[in-house]
């Protein structure tokens, strides 16, 4: 099972936010901005003719002899998208289902590809719990099949549903983010609350992407995962680097000098992306795999206004 039994008590208090509630296609457990006709009271205006008689307030009109109607706020779901990104280079770090920690990775944390499953169980369970319809899809952009897709689901129900599903993805190749993503934001559905989780390996980019998904009103999160080796390369002398997804190589020579200079990178790259994603008004949450995925749910999602 990808999560401890203990912990879902807690993930049950939870629910995802979303600044914007956007419109839903039926009734869920989070207010909208409009008014409907649930049972919350929300106001009074005055009648009209058409309105519906049964909604006039009649012991407001023997007391002010004019009749006022009832506004009540209508409870809509919300839809939760989470996108992860099924490259090959997430398939990085200790606990792989390719290789053993001593030929994948050297750091202590765990696995990319199953952190990002874990994450999107953690996300998937508080959606579902709370009363969301969820929809999760395993970017693979160059595959000539469609991204295997979980959903839109909604209920209690789909949640060992949604945990089979996660468990049976891999992550395999080259995804081009950009493309994924402007595919997704044309015809992922209506808008709603998006979370990609992804190391952001991808040549040709993913601003696009990410302009694309907020341009067509999602609310965007990015969880930007990295396993321990790339935030510090365990490395050192004359080696020969082999990529991930391509299988192209680099002849390096690593001290302790190129080491300075790529953690140096390593946090500009991070700063550039939370620049462009704060243009975009995108969150971005930074996370190394030694860090549990319910922490991040927990407290970082949390501090960034995501999850309450």
């Amino acid at each position: 099972m990808l999560l401890d039994a203990v912990l879902l008590p807690r993930l049950e208090q939870l629910s995802l936010v979303a600044r914007r509630v956007r419109a839903g296609q039926s009734v869920g457990e989070r207010r909208s901005t409009k008014r409907g006709s649930s049972v919350e009271f929300a106001d009074y205006r005055d009648y009209a003719r058409g309105d519906d008689l049964r909604r006039v307030d009649w012991n407001i009109y023997a007391r002010l002899e004019r009749p006022y109607v009832k506004l009540f706020e209508e409870e809509e779901d919300l839809l939760v998208h989470i996108l992860l990104d099924g490259s090959g280079s997430m398939d990085w770090g200790a606990g792989g289902d390719k290789e053993t920690k001593e030929t994948r990775g050297q750091g202590d944390g765990e696995n990319k590809w199953l952190y990002a499953q874990r994450t999107a169980a953690v996300l998937g369970y508080v959606a579902l719990t709370s009363g969301d319809r969820l929809t999760v899809v395993n970017l693979q952009s160059l595959s000539s099949a469609p991204s295997p897709q979980f959903g839109p689901l909604g209920g209690r129900g789909q949640v060992l549903r949604l945990f089979a599903w996660l468990a049976g993805q891999s992550a395999e190749g080259t995804t081009d983010l950009n493309a994924a993503l402007r595919t997704y934001a044309i015809s992922g559905g209506r808008a709603g609350l998006v979370m990609l989780i992804s190391d952001l390996f991808s040549p040709p980019g993913y601003l696009e992407g990410l302009t694309a998904l907020a341009a067509r009103g999602h609310e965007v999160v990015v969880i930007h995962v990295l396993s321990p080796d790339e935030v510090d390369p365990p490395l050192g002398g004359d080696l020969r680097l082999l990529d991930v997804e391509t299988g192209d190589p680099q002849e390096v020579t690593i001290d302790g000098g190129l080491r300075s200079l790529y953690r140096c990178r390593l946090e500009a790259w991070r700063d550039e992306i939370r620049a462009a994603c704060r243009a975009r008004d995108v969150h971005y949450v930074p996370v190394v795999t030694d860090i549990p995925s319910e922490r991040v749910v927990l407290y970082d999602l949390r501090r960034a206004g995501v999850v309450k």
